[in-house]
């Protein structure tokens, strides 16, 4: 074997993979097609749930500003604003980050955790045996001619025209692209904000600066003709679109790239086939809606990369994979729903309008705009755990939210402890019996001995005196004095205990 997963693709859900990857000590291989990174940022930041994940991994601090990142409190659900901080923890998430950026941060944290980055590989087939066999083929292409690589598992983080989705027969049911939209960086104007953007009789329109000199500006206007993927599209025809919907002349200005998306929306059928995985968008394609495309990514990363390590380095058996599907694809699912209806609202012109009103008037409600700001942060999401003996606390399936810890090495938070990447079961009442029953998993599992050292978090808390933590920073399994359910519940997510038999070969 080459190694113990392949990645294709070095966008943000590659590299995160890869990263993850790295911490459970799995041997992984990137390959990327393009020579190096177009430099390009169709993205402008990430989630609350996507930021959380960073943070969760010590990441935060190498985009350069630290616990300083532009948060913006008020979001849109379809450009109906409010106030995303009606939920606990909510925001619309960090605004002003080029999606080159977060590449880049993600690709020295993958580089520096082992991952091995070839660029200028393009795969071009896959060998049968990925169902029943015991690895994967796949032939590629690379500066120095036709190679092969053999590894266990392929993951096409390969987006949304993924060669390994079609390689290995994966249906992507959807709904086809009904208009074009236009983006672009442009230089040389000075233009209003329109962060969230302004709907106008004849589309809608966003802008806001990039940097010194340079805005970038999305471009929806009304009756714009659904393109072919190949198609190309100058800055002459984004302005002319941009003065049809705004009146606004900016033909005098310039572009440092332009480009164009659609309102096309597909699910991957199966996220896991055999051997092969997908994430990202090669899983999901929408209208991109609230920056969520890259933080959904993100987080099928995160919810597949301590597993698949954890299966192919042979701790945890193959069945552990099929959560991975069973978790993330009603995720996909959901945010396909979220965003084509944030499309009917935000793009459906004058027929839009009394839906638009009356979105308006229902945001004036606590529940409804905690509802939104759960939908579009991704802040509430829950996976359905079974419970073994942990009697349905609130917190079971759900991400644990960063709070601030006191233990015997002073203090410390929730996110901090998951650094490492490995489950963390909190012991939040001194006891001895819990952290016996955990000890088989050490190193995978990290016992910590902590108190919640604020109201808001022993709130959260209340009614467990032990969590059960996964890699994701996903609660699975909760008890109150007792350890029923424990060795289940650690067997299930983190492989045999130590001295029993191994899991069936990978």
């Amino acid at each position: 074997m080459d190694a113990d997963v392949i990645v294709i693709g070095a966008g943000p859900t590659g590299l995160t993979l890869a990263g993850e990857l790295r911490l459970g000590g799995a041997e992984v291989i990137v390959l990327d097609k393009l020579a190096e990174p177009t430099g390009q940022s169709r993205g402008l930041g990430f989630t609350a749930r996507a930021m959380e994940v960073f943070d969760q991994r010590g990441l935060l601090p190498r985009f350069g500003q630290g616990d300083t990142l532009e948060i913006s409190p008020v979001g849109h659900f379809g450009g109906v604003q409010f106030d995303f901080t009606a939920l606990e923890g909510a925001h619309f998430g960090a605004r002003g980050i080029p999606q080159s950026q977060t590449e880049a941060v993600l690709a020295r944290w993958a580089a520096d955790s082992g991952a091995d980055i070839r660029r200028g590989w393009e795969i071009d087939d896959l060998a049968d045996g990925f169902l029943d066999g015991d690895h994967t083929e796949i032939t590629v292409r690379t500066p120095d001619g036709i190679r092969q690589l053999r590894a266990p598992y392929l993951v096409g983080c390969d987006g949304g025209k993924s060669t390994v989705r079609k390689l290995a027969g994966i249906g992507f049911p959807g709904t086809e692209a009904t208009r074009a939209m236009f983006l672009a960086d442009v230089t040389g104007l000075d233009l209003k904000p329109r962060y969230l953007g302004e709907t106008l009789p004849n589309g809608m329109v966003m802008a806001a600066p990039l940097k010194e000199g340079v805005h970038r500006i999305i471009v929806c206007p009304h009756g714009a003709a659904a393109r072919s993927a190949d198609d190309t599209v100058t800055f002459e025809e984004v302005a002319k679109a941009w003065e049809h919907i705004t009146g606004e002349d900016i033909s005098g200005g310039g572009a440092e790239w332009v480009s164009f998306f659609s309102d096309a929306t597909r699910q991957a059928t199966e996220y896991r086939r055999g051997r092969v995985l997908l994430a990202g968008d090669a899983a999901h394609i929408h209208l991109p809606a609230g920056g969520q495309g890259l933080s959904t990514g993100v987080q099928d990363a995160v919810n597949l990369g301590w597993k698949l390590a954890a299966v192919a380095t042979g701790r945890a058996p193959r069945t552990l994979l099929d959560t991975y599907h069973r978790e993330r694809h009603p995720v996909g699912r959901r945010l396909l729903m979220n965003t084509r209806a944030q499309g009917a609202v935000f793009l459906g012109g004058e027929q839009a309008e009394p839906l638009r009103r009356i979105l308006t008037e229902l945001t004036g409600y606590d529940t409804v705009r905690r509802h939104l700001a759960g939908i579009v942060s991704h802040l509430d999401v829950r996976y359905d755990i079974t419970d073994d003996a942990g009697g349905g606390h609130p917190l079971l399936g759900r991400r644990l939210g960063k709070h601030p810890l006191n233990g015997p090495g002073g203090e410390t938070d929730t996110f901090r402890l998951l650094h490492a990447g490995r489950g963390v079961l909190l012991d939040l009442a001194g006891n001895a019996r819990l952290r016996a029953a955990a000890a088989a998993w050490a190193g995978r599992v990290d016992t910590v001995t902590a108190t919640a050292s604020e109201a808001d978090g022993a709130a959260v808390l209340a009614g467990a005196e032990a969590v059960l933590v996964r890699p994701d920073g996903h609660v699975a399994w909760t008890g109150t004095g007792s350890t029923d359910g424990l060795a289940t519940a650690l067997t299930r997510w983190f492989g045999p205990p130590a001295g029993a038999p191994a899991p069936h070969a990978s």
